[in-house]
């Protein structure tokens, strides 16, 4: 097996500890487990020190921005703030490194970074649930996926959320070493090495800013009655106006179709039923879905996994009964 060579991951003031540790663990330990060459990895600051880390903590590095020119991987853990401008010497550092062809490893907001260098214009990415929209805004030009849990673009990789950033990184492990090789090391690490459904299962209905005062009254109706049959005609009545002025409101005030609400709620419903409810019939009935099967196709289609895993991961006994299912 060839070397996988250096992975430098970046450092700086108010590093995120935790999306620093993934690529710490995953490719700066010794495997000794292993009879052929590991990655080697260095820490590479982006400025001077003294460097702070989340939680209180101060490090020190390997080298500064040069690290870059001699690594085969670069690693972005999350962004200090999705705001603060990014070094233009960093950001020239990247856009060298991949035109000599280095692969870079964004994770959760450290596509900010990425997306600030240009090197993403035109390809897809992802990031935290919670600022794809933002990271959408921001850079049009780019193609953001909120539903998975890593892009991969060849040379550029961008995984989601922060625990995200391991899934991505085992399948940077797997590109390089082979499956076998990442599943031995997501089993060191006691995590599948490749979790079904994206990061939809994560996300939480949407919040609705500032609605008009009746479609306000309507969607707390609406929430109420979950469980039952309910149509646009419903609640066209319900406001006292026409379907077509009704769909208009709605989703002036929602940025959705009625429908397309009705389903998210009930999702959301089901989301919150399967954490103690194990009748998976009394769930369908409760949230508003047909039946069982309906609710099960719903949710793979719009969260990503079934129902049962979603139970195993998020529902009272989802710690042990997950930790068992990922071995």
């Amino acid at each position: 097996m060839r070397d996988p060579g250096l992975v430098v991951t970046l450092a700086y003031d108010g590093l995120c500890t935790f999306e620093f540790g993934i690529a710490v663990e995953i490719f700066g330990l010794a495997r000794p487990e292993f009879d052929f060459p590991w990655y080697r990895h260095q820490v590479a600051a982006i400025e001077p020190g003294p460097l702070r880390a989340a939680g209180g903590l101060t490090f020190a590095v390997d080298g500064g921005l040069d690290l870059l020119a001699q690594a085969q991987t670069i690693v972005i853990p999350g962004w200090r703030d999705r705001n603060a401008a990014v070094p233009e010497d960093l950001l020239a550092a990247l856009r060298a490194a991949h035109e000599r062809g280095a692969r870079i490893v964004s994770i959760c907001s450290g596509v900010f970074v990425l997306a600030a260098s240009g090197l993403l214009d035109d390809l897809k990415a992802t990031t935290h649930w919670r600022y794809c929209a933002e990271l959408q805004a921001r850079y049009p030009q780019i193609a953001v996926d909120a539903s998975v849990l890593y892009v991969d673009n060849g040379r550029l990789i961008c995984s989601a959320g922060s625990a995200a950033g391991i899934d991505a990184c085992l399948h940077l492990v797997a590109r390089d070493c082979g499956q076998a090789v990442a599943n031995r090391v997501g089993q060191r690490l006691v995590m599948a090495p490749q979790r079904s459904g994206g990061q939809a299962q994560f996300i939480e209905q949407p919040v609705i800013h500032s609605p008009r005062r009746d479609v306000a009254a309507l969607l707390d109706w609406l929430q109420a009655r979950l469980h039952e049959p309910l149509s646009v005609a419903q609640m066209a009545d319900y406001l006292a106006v026409s379907q077509r002025t009704l769909l208009r409101r709605f989703h002036e005030a929602t940025g959705i179709s009625p429908k397309g609400w009705l389903l998210q709620a009930r999702l959301q419903r089901a989301r919150e039923l399967l954490t103690h409810e194990r009748d998976m019939q009394r769930v369908a009935e409760a949230s508003g879905f047909a039946s069982a099967e309906s609710l099960r196709s719903a949710f793979r289609q719009h969260v990503g996994v079934s129902p049962a895993v979603y139970r195993r991961r998020f529902g009272q006994n989802g710690g042990k009964a997950g930790i068992t299912s990922a071995l």
